[in-house]
């Protein structure tokens, strides 16, 4: 397969490459780094990313961004950073994606442990990540042309414990491999509108 991957600078997507790239041709892509320069929050970007591609069967996000802050202290506009970056910015991956990606293709987004597991000034990933969990269930139903969809949602990722760790104490920690092959499961296997927790 040739499988796009989104965000592959990162220290999730640098494992995702790792995981894939010894059996499918992995193209990365990122709004300053990669084979592709890709924005997530720019529609005509995307388009022309795609445009520029060719045959895709795959695509992989392990992009987003959201701010972390106490709830007091957030408003309209910090949440806005992760409603146009990490959900809308995933979502308008599916939307033009849809268009050049092969029938049976997929599409595999990320949101994380917060999802289900909140924590102090974490409101804006919580929102967004169960959003992007309901989406993925609902577009599953309606994919076009055999494609499919699924989410992976993982845990605190340990390699970036140095940054976050302050933020998840009592988290068990898993590792970005691991966290890899939930990306394999969703790419290489059959399912469709899963959340694929990686606990």
């Amino acid at each position: 397969m040739r499988i796009l991957i989104v965000g592959a600078s990162g220290t999730i997507g640098k494992a995702i490459v790792e995981e894939l790239s010894s059996r499918h041709e992995v193209i990365t892509a990122g709004r300053t780094s990669g084979d592709v320069r890709l924005d997530i929050t720019d529609v005509n970007s995307i388009e022309a990313a795609f445009k520029g591609l060719g045959v895709c069967h795959a695509v992989v996000s392990a992009t987003g961004k959201v701010v972390f802050a106490p709830f007091e202290e957030m408003g309209a506009k910090e949440y806005q950073v992760g409603l146009e970056n990490k959900l809308m910015g995933q979502v308008n991956l599916v939307l033009v994606g849809r268009k050049f990606v092969a029938d049976g293709g997929s599409f595999t987004l990320t949101t994380g442990v917060l999802d289900h597991d909140p924590i102090r000034m974490g409101t804006s990933a919580s929102m967004v990540n169960g959003a992007i969990n309901a989406f993925v269930m609902a577009a599953a139903i309606e994919m076009p042309r055999g494609q499919r969809i699924n989410v992976v949602s993982p845990g605190v990722i340990e390699e970036a414990l140095g940054s976050y760790a302050s933020y998840f104490r009592g988290f068990e920690p898993v590792s970005a491999a691991r966290a890899a092959r939930g990306y394999a499961k969703s790419v290489e296997g059959a399912q469709t509108g899963r959340v694929i927790k990686i606990l």
